[in-house]
């Protein structure tokens, strides 16, 4: 798939880079301070799930970048970064649904609350370490 004679995916991959790690931060700061919980909670929802799109497109968009340039899955670097990119979406998903279910359940206490934002934080890291390494795996696979 491409858009004025440039493949989709190195511009699918901008959103994702910059929506992922927001989505992560807000979700961070949803769950480690509570002051900010409340106007935190919308911003950090639709981050969240803008990010679990883009990087949804980003890796269907990879795929397709791939099947059209056969020569390319030889590559141990292009390896890497599918590798990553398959753990990457599949955290994103998690974390999207995750802060959905907390965002859903905003005003409850106890239990939930520590069981909703333990999840959310540790999937908020799990997207900013993913992120940073699918994208320096795909940067090498393009730049060496």
């Amino acid at each position: 798939m491409e858009i004025n004679g440039l493949p989709l995916h190195p511009l699918v991959v901008h959103a994702a880079v910059i929506f992922g790690p927001l989505g992560a931060l807000a979700a961070i700061g949803y769950v480690l301070v509570p002051s900010w919980r409340d106007r935190l909670r919308w911003p950090m929802l639709v981050l969240a799930v803008v990010a679990g799109l883009s990087i949804i497109a980003a890796y269907l968009s990879g795929d397709n970048f791939l099947e059209s340039r056969p020569e390319l899955e030889q590559s141990p670097a292009v390896e890497t970064h599918e590798e990553l990119a398959g753990k990457l979406l599949w955290v994103t998903v998690a974390f999207s649904v995750v802060a959905f279910a907390a965002a859903w359940l905003h005003t409850r206490t106890g239990p939930v609350r520590i069981v909703l934002g333990t999840a959310l934080a540790v999937l908020a890291v799990a997207v900013l370490v993913l992120v940073a390494l699918t994208g320096e795996a795909g940067a090498r696979a393009v730049w060496g």
